[in-house]
């Protein structure tokens, strides 16, 4: 009755009964997992780790690089107008940089707290009083809007400041701002490294696993080629068991992954308060759980089709 029902859907629609046949492959595959479940959690938990680790330092580097964000604001552009410049003319000059893209902040010392701040600092406040007049220079303070991508734009707006009339030198130390990038830089680039060597470990895993499988059914397989089931046929669960070691172990990665988080948020949290900031961990967004979960199908299912297509054609019915 089932055999007649199938060939009616098959003459009826050949896209649905493919379909069909597709999903009962694809629950099938799950329990047989499910009939297995010591060396399936094994599997799994191993895919799992392999995953959380990169995971686990894209979230830190993400977190450093938000970290960073706030070390930024505090680079400043000190630029000492001339000598001759008047507070109007240091004034009027303060709104023309206000217009510059590059330009986040900027403020105006002028001779006079210059001059209170230099004797508070030094000490040498009798002998500067000793000279009469106030040698010090107006002072515009600029914060500017630092690009990750491009940290060479300050040195750009350098250039522009030391151009203006009024300016006798604008400057900043631009070696702490590259090596902060560079660092990060080689941090991301690292994490690549490690993913793709995990990533291949993972292969291996499920490859191995596949067939081990493989080896276990050799009987099932040569009945089904004897009869005339064809490669894509027999294929096919195989392939599905990849997919749903994919899935689970990509689930699993992203929860260790946000367990991870939990354990560190409160001493984060605490260290940062310690320096009156409000940081706070954050974990793997949805879009990049996800991200996560289709690169671990795609290494299921690749490690699955290489261990298939390899072992698949060494067995034939005698």
């Amino acid at each position: 009755m089932v055999k007649a029902d199938n060939n009616q859907i098959a003459r009826s629609s050949p896209f649905k009964a493919w379909a069909i046949n597709h999903i009962r492959t694809l629950i099938a595959s799950l329990g047989a997992m499910t009939r297995q479940p010591a060396s399936s959690f094994m599997t799994v938990a191993v895919i799992a780790i392999a995953l959380a680790l990169p995971a686990g330092l894209f979230v830190l580097l993400n977190n450093a690089s938000n970290i960073s964000i706030g070390w930024d604001n505090s680079a400043q552009i000190s630029v000492f107008l001339k000598a001759d410049t008047s507070e109007k003319q240091a004034q009027k000059l303060m709104g023309k940089l206000r217009l510059y893209d590059d330009v986040a902040q900027i403020s105006l010392i002028n001779k006079k707290q210059a001059l209170k701040e230099f004797k508070k600092i030094s000490g040498f406040g009798d002998a500067i009083e000793a000279l009469g007049d106030n040698p010090l220079p107006h002072v515009l303070t600029i914060q500017p809007v630092i690009d990750a991508n491009r940290p060479d734009k300050i040195h750009h707006l350098i250039k522009q400041l030391n151009q203006q009339k009024q300016v006798e030198l604008a400057q900043l130390d631009l070696q702490w701002v590259k090596r902060l990038f560079a660092m990060l830089e080689i941090a991301q680039r690292a994490i690549w490294v490690v993913a793709s060597l995990l990533g291949i470990a993972v292969l291996l895993v499920v490859g191995n696993t596949i067939r081990l499988d493989i080896q276990n059914r050799r009987e099932e397989i040569e009945v089904t080629k004897l009869i005339g089931g064809t490669d894509a046929f027999i294929r096919r669960p195989f392939l599905y068991t990849g997919l749903w070691y994919g899935i689970s172990g990509g689930i699993s990665a992203w929860l260790l992954t946000a367990l991870s988080i939990s354990l560190l948020d409160n001493s984060v949290e605490h260290l940062a308060s310690l320096y009156n900031s409000g940081f706070q961990l954050k974990g793997l967004s949805f879009s990049e759980g996800i991200n996560l979960i289709g690169f671990s199908c795609f290494l299921g299912l690749s490690g699955s089709w290489i261990a298939v297509g390899r072992h698949l054609s060494e067995i034939e019915p005698s």
